[in-house]
């Protein structure tokens, strides 16, 4: 009998389905039309806490509670919901878990490329069906959109900048009208009550194509920010480490050491040291927080498995420099400067400090 293959990424309801299943369980709140949960259900999965028999919900969102709750009051309205901020800032992560928790499914999804069609958005056909039939029920393929539509769920549009304009201005009388006109077979799908999308957009580089003013209007915009201290981003770093790395791996680097590297990514990122008392230039990467969950498991993975006769700084250090060196020329002078200006005069940074040097002076 051969072994079951393990699934590399479940599905947020997936994972955390016995969460779910406490809080409906408990849940006496009102529900809103083919929502899973409550309002106030909902804010308890994302934000964590205890249900009233004192059943542990961990925290899938560890930024401002008043923006999730916004989140959750615009859902319960007709306008959809755009979140948006620079690359890390957990977009993507909490609307994947306000569809798990309002739907349950997250798998709705529509990701935005500079090359999406308007299937995309809409719908496709069955290219073999409509040539021997012609246009059909049969031969019609639908978007996630329709299908959400369809079903009253949550529908989840990733990068919609990156989306053509005029491909996403299909949205506009599905999010006005509720309806989908399907002028092929001289009908329309309807929205079903529960049905609406949440979209997510990056304002570091805005895309590639702004959203129209009249798609704007349609949708209510939330702007998640980057943690608001080094104590927040080192927190939000930990747990999410932890979620993906074995316990055993997690010994391979120690705290001090993650926290050096928020901290370089932070200054960096902010172009002023912590103490706000010396500016620094700014590299082309972004430095999110993301990118700081991403160099750490690289760093512990290096020390795993190929650092044995190296120490967990001289991992660190590979991590630090190839997250932050993007464009050669520039960014390798950022950090050059910071290098020589911030870290050198830190005392208890020097092993990093010649960890680093020693990396970009080898090119």
């Amino acid at each position: 009998m051969s072994k079951k293959k393990a699934i590399l990424r479940a599905a947020a309801e997936e994972t955390f389905a016995q969460e779910l299943k406490s809080i409906k369980a408990e849940d006496k709140g009102e529900k809103p039309s083919n929502w899973e949960l409550s309002p106030q259900g909902v804010l308890l999965y994302i934000m964590g806490g205890k249900t009233k028999k004192g059943k542990p919900i961990t925290p899938k969102y560890f930024g401002q509670r008043r923006l999730v709750e916004l989140s959750i009051a615009t859902l319960l309205t007709d306008r959809a919901l755009l979140l948006i901020g620079i690359p890390g800032t957990a977009k993507t992560w909490l609307s994947e878990h306000l569809a798990a928790a309002i739907s349950g499914n997250s798998r709705l999804l529509v990701q935005g490329t500079s090359g999406a069609g308007e299937d995309t958005i809409r719908y496709g056909w069955n290219y073999a069906k409509l040539l021997q039939d012609g246009p059909s029920q049969e031969a019609l393929v639908e978007s996630p959109v329709m299908a959400a539509m369809k079903t009253g769920k949550l529908v989840r549009i990733e990068e919609l900048t990156r989306i053509p304009s005029d491909i996403q201005d299909g949205l506009i009388t599905i999010l006005s009208e509720k309806q989908l006109p399907i002028a092929e077979l001289n009908t329309a799908v309807r929205a079903v009550e529960g049905f609406n999308v949440i979209a997510t957009a990056n304002d570091k580089d805005r895309g590639v194509h702004e959203l129209s003013s009249a798609l704007r209007r349609r949708f209510n915009t939330v702007r998640l920010p980057l943690p608001a201290t080094l104590d927040e981003e080192v927190e939000i770093v930990h747990y999410r480490i932890k979620q993906t790395q074995k316990a055993t791996d997690l010994k391979a680097i120690k705290e001090e050491d993650i926290r050096q590297l928020i901290t370089v990514f932070r200054e960096l990122r902010n172009g002023h040291t912590l103490e706000k008392d010396q500016k620094l230039k700014v590299p082309t990467s972004t430095l999110s927080t993301a990118e700081a969950i991403s160099a750490i498991n690289n760093c512990i993975s290096l020390q795993v498995h190929f650092g044995q006769d190296k120490g967990a700084q001289d991992m660190l250090a590979e991590s630090i420099v190839s997250s932050v060196i993007k464009e050669d020329a520039h960014d390798r002078l950022v950090l050059q400067e910071y290098l020589e200006a911030v870290m050198k005069m830190r005392k208890d940074w020097k092993g990093l400090y010649h960890a680093c040097k020693s990396i970009i002076d080898r090119g």
